[in-house]
């Protein structure tokens, strides 16, 4: 090679310049390739851009999941503070009591103590406010959400019906379905607890905590709801007032029934229900129930793709409690569900007394209830597809 071309080719300047040359180059050619595209390709480049750019979807926020520990004793302690200071200034609600815990437990209510409730209302009661007592409380927000999800549609106000001999001065009559005066009932208007437990009065049950247990019938899972051993034909009662979603034969749950709270965060579910016979005969999808109504009877359906099979070995209720936070998460993978033993503990202080008709069989509430969290001319949504099991 000559030495000439040889140094040249190795002196640092040169190198410059052919690099420049050949960025130059690119650059011409780029150019050259944008100005000779039709003005119908620049217009479907640039629209694709801003469909990307501007319709790009936000991410939903929304709690992902729950794992409710609050146990009765902490369920029952603080519902007593809110009902003592309902007709007082400050009102304490107990999903706010119970979430604040939450947040200084981090969810473990094993830690609970009846003196760290009460400090918590002393301070409400002297002055402090929630905002004080939560401003340096990072997860305050999701467990006041998370917990009023689970527990915010069963207190409240609400008009009852009692007998007449434990009628206080301001009752009102009850009516006969002919329009005349009940003498055996008046109406009274209440605050407390206006939901249910979903075994009716006076019927024996038995259960444990179950939730999470193994079940294999049709693949290996855990089970996600809590069990409540009793009698075939027990009257099922509706735990809190809402509408008919799901209405049917399930190969897990065999008959069920599922209703949704009216604020749509709750999904009841009602599985094993009574062969031949399972639910209440006014019911079908979209009804409207009001909290402590008969809903269906205890029975031992399911386990099979046959409609009206006996397969599950002992009469029990299934009953589980779905969150729902969003719409994607009623069916599928990302459904919550949660354990309600301790919610059922804390319900049997409400169980609905029944009376059985001789003539239809069917069983009814003795007392009436009127819930105004019951919306009017309510419009039901259209059913929504569910994977319930067992």
């Amino acid at each position: 090679m000559n030495p000439f071309k040889k140094n040249l080719f190795q002196s640092k300047e040169t190198r410059n310049y052919i690099i420049i040359y050949i960025e130059v180059m690119i650059l011409t050619l780029l150019l050259v390739s944008f100005f000779l595209l039709s003005p119908k390709e620049k217009i479907t480049s640039q629209a694709i851009n801003q469909k990307e750019n501007v319709n790009a979807p936000e991410t939903k926020k929304f709690i992902k999941w729950v794992d409710f520990k609050v146990t009765t004793k902490a369920m029952q302690e603080a519902f007593r503070y809110d009902v003592n200071t309902f007709q007082s200034e400050p009102h304490l609600n107990w999903v706010d009591l119970l979430a604040v815990l939450g947040a200084r437990y981090g969810g473990d209510f094993s830690r609970y103590t009846t003196k760290d409730l009460d400090n918590l209302a002393e301070q409400l009661l002297t002055g402090k406010t929630l905002e004080d007592l939560t401003k340096d409380m990072k997860y305050f927000t999701y467990y006041r959400e998370a917990y009023g999800a689970v527990l915010d549609g069963l207190v409240g106000q609400y008009d009852i019906e009692i007998p007449a001999e434990n009628a206080p001065l301001y009752a009102s009559p009850s009516l006969l379905p002919d329009g005349s005066v009940d003498p055996s009932k008046v109406w009274v208007t209440k605050y407390g607890l206006k939901s249910f437990s979903p075994i009716a009065k006076g019927f024996p049950y038995q259960d444990f905590d179950d939730f999470g247990v193994s079940r294999s019938y049709g693949y290996k899972r855990q089970h996600l709801g809590h069990d409540l051993m009793g009698q075939v034909g027990t009257p099922v009662i509706a735990v809190e007032s809402g509408y008919v979603e799901a209405l049917g034969w399930n190969q897990y749950g065999g008959w069920r029934l599922g209703i949704r709270s009216f604020d749509g965060k709750r999904y009841y579910y009602y599985a094993h229900l009574r062969k031949n016979y399972p639910y209440h005969k006014s019911l079908k999808e979209g009804s409207i129930v009001t909290a402590g109504d008969v809903i269906g009877y205890l029975g031992r359906t399911g386990y099979s793709r046959t409609e009206n099979t006996n397969n599950i070995d002992e009469a029990h209720l299934h009953f589980g409690i779905q969150l729902i936070f969003d719409e994607s998460q009623k069916e599928g993978n990302n459904e919550i569900w949660v354990n309600c033993y301790e919610l059922i503990r804390f319900l049997s202080i409400s169980r609905s007394e029944t009376l059985k008709d001789q003539e239809t069989k069917e069983y009814d509430r003795i007392y009436q209830m009127k819930d105004p969290d019951i919306p009017e001319n309510f419009s039901p949504p259209p059913p929504v597809a569910a994977s319930e099991t067992d």
